[in-house]
């Protein structure tokens, strides 16, 4: 079976836009700004042997704030500058009774099932409760981007860091 390391995308790869204390999507492709750190630490991790799967929720298409197109080229260009192996978007709101909606844990267990993953030995990496708690319900070890966002915080993580890179170093024993 396989590792990987699940990762949210807005504020773990590319920089979350944060007003009033709370983070959202940039608004288009040239609003996204990758992260410092992430290549590096997304190519070790890669080099390493791990998937790289992005699972993300964009509810702004769901709300119809954001046009899909413009998740889908955000992704794409991600996607052409990081080894990343796959993008698992949910594009339904909170009350769709969607699973692959993070806090619930369906994108996770779908992409194990397709690839063939062993989530107690693979890794999610959020800056977000909805992240690590959809980890947590996977079976995976957490890590969580700690920002000091003004909302609701994760109850339990297994990990606290400052940044991708941080994540990185303790998954591959650094």
């Amino acid at each position: 079976m396989r590792r990987a390391v699940f990762l949210d995308r807005d504020g773990v790869i590319n920089q979350a836009v944060v007003r009033e204390g709370k983070p959202y999507p940039p608004a288009n492709l040239a609003e996204m700004k990758v992260l410092p750190g992430v290549s590096e630490a997304l190519t070790a991790l890669h080099e390493a042997g791990l998937m790289l799967i992005v699972v993300t929720n964009q509810p702004d298409v769901g709300r119809g704030t954001t046009p899909k197109a413009i998740v889908e080229e955000i992704n794409h260009s991600l996607a052409n500058r990081l080894p990343i192996d796959e993008f698992r978007t949910c594009y339904h709101d909170n009350g769709d009774g969607c699973e692959c909606r993070k806090p619930l844990p369906g994108a996770l267990i779908a992409a194990a099932k397709d690839h063939d993953i062993d989530l107690s030995n693979s890794f999610m990496v959020g800056d977000r409760w909805r992240d690590t708690e959809a980890g947590e319900r996977a079976g995976c070890k957490t890590f969580f981007i700690d920002y000091g966002y003004a909302e609701k915080q994760p109850e339990t993580v297994d990990y606290r860091v400052q940044s991708l890179a941080e994540a990185a170093n303790i998954i591959l024993g650094k």
